[in-house]
């Protein structure tokens, strides 16, 4: 059919004399030999295998037409091409993103070590009283604020007080033993200044009667004397010297007496001494029935009410001094460049609205495994490596004053460790 029409086609484009006319009926000629290929082309979709010589043929023609537009493809210009200012542009942002991310990895990233292990720490203790008694007094309610030198509990005092007197009693009456042995050891001293007196004066009778003695053995032996008076002045001698040593050991014993009465005086004032202790100990006790702060701080988990019998070290409530820091367990990796010191951001989980700012002030030399009550045995049984937890304690200098912060609760550290 093709052929047909172009031999009926032929005369026509031969007589033709303007070269428009020419043009134009080529152009015509090009339409309807492009329909009468997507003619051909259907038909041997619908015939298959009848018309493979045409498809054939059809397919060619198709092959030139993609083969013309991918010419055209080529020839229009790229996408950078035809938008290089927008490439470069877009290009510029990504550098300026990069050294961007970059500089704020250096600056808010790199620089900090952060942990969500952390805590309040303190070191809160139980209140309990020394001595036993009934509670009187309870002058504190939960949670309350105290100040050094408040009285939290009042314990009954009146068998305490009898305690004491009792004990004061007994130191006057040692101290009156003490007095009484003074006055028998001053009276001794005395007698023993009357059994020295004596002694002279048996030594004076006891020198007389040796001269009298001599006087009259001399008598005698010249015959001018008699014997009985002889016998006498030496009896008498004998008499003299008897009293002399009967008056010496009048003042040994006298001495002697002495050291007794010293010895009872030592034991009067340790007596005294032991009375002493027991009014100071009464003392004590007695105080013990006030159970005051040592620290400022809170009062909490107060169980303690009037009427209660306490018993001595009987918890009645917990106190949590006002001193107290944070506890932030950091990964061993991450405290390579911190020291004592450094500055440090804590966030509250409880106020997320108050900043606090504090500062390294110890990091533990060990793990926190290393420490617990049962320490971990890596010698026994398959190792796993496991990163470790140091224990890092932040003080805080200024805590907010207007909410209440204890033990246990939560917060995040950030150090500025580089």
């Amino acid at each position: 059919m093709l052929d047909d029409q172009s031999r009926a086609e032929a005369p026509e484009r031969r007589g033709a004399s303007a070269p428009v006319v020419a043009r134009a009926d080529e152009t015509a000629s090009r339409e309807e030999n492009t329909r009468a290929l997507l003619e051909n082309t259907r038909a041997l979709r619908e015939h298959g295998p009848q018309d493979e010589a045409k498809g054939g043929k059809a397919g060619a023609d198709d092959q030139d037409s993609d083969g013309q537009d991918a010419e055209e493809k080529a020839e229009r210009p790229g996408l950078i091409r035809r938008h290089p200012l927008w490439f470069a542009l877009g290009a510029i942002l990504l550098l300026l993103a990069g050294a961007a991310g970059y500089w704020y990895w250096l600056t808010f990233v790199h620089p900090y070590e952060s942990t969500d292990d952390a805590f309040v720490d303190a070191r809160q203790f139980a209140v309990a009283p020394k001595v036993s008694g009934y509670v009187t007094a309870v002058p504190v309610t939960d949670n309350q604020h105290v100040e050094a030198g408040a009285v939290l509990f009042q314990i009954d005092k009146r068998d305490y007080e009898v305690a004491l007197r009792q004990a004061r009693a007994q130191v006057q009456s040692a101290q009156a033993q003490i007095e009484g042995f003074e006055a028998q050891i001053r009276a001794q001293q005395g007698t023993i200044q009357e059994a020295k007196a004596q002694v002279e004066q048996a030594q004076a009778a006891l020198q007389f009667a040796k001269q009298d003695a001599a006087r009259y053995q001399d008598l005698a032996q010249r015959g001018a004397g008699s014997v009985q008076q002889s016998q006498q002045s030496t009896s008498n001698l004998q008499q003299q010297q008897a009293n002399l040593d009967r008056a010496k050991a009048a003042v040994t014993v006298a001495q002697r007496q002495i050291g007794s009465l010293e010895a009872q005086k030592a034991g009067a004032e340790a007596s005294l001494a032991e009375a002493r202790a027991q009014e100071a100990q009464a003392t004590l006790n007695l105080a013990y029935t006030t159970i005051t702060t040592a620290q400022a701080g809170r009062v909490v988990r107060l169980t303690g009410a009037v009427g209660q019998f306490a018993q001595a070290g009987q918890a009645l409530s917990m106190f949590v001094p006002d001193d107290i820091w944070v506890t932030a367990n950091f990964k061993e990796t991450q405290i390579t460049d911190m020291r004592p010191g450094q500055p440090v951001d804590v966030e509250i989980d409880a106020y997320p609205d108050h900043k606090i700012a504090g500062r390294v002030a110890s990091v533990q030399p060990g793990s926190g495994t290393a420490f617990s009550l049962l320490p971990a045995e890596n010698a026994t049984g398959n190792y796993v490596k496991v990163v470790q937890r140091i224990p890092v304690k932040v003080t805080v200098d200024n805590w907010p004053k207007d909410v209440s912060i204890g033990p246990g609760m939560s917060v995040v550290p950030t150090v500025r460790v580089r």
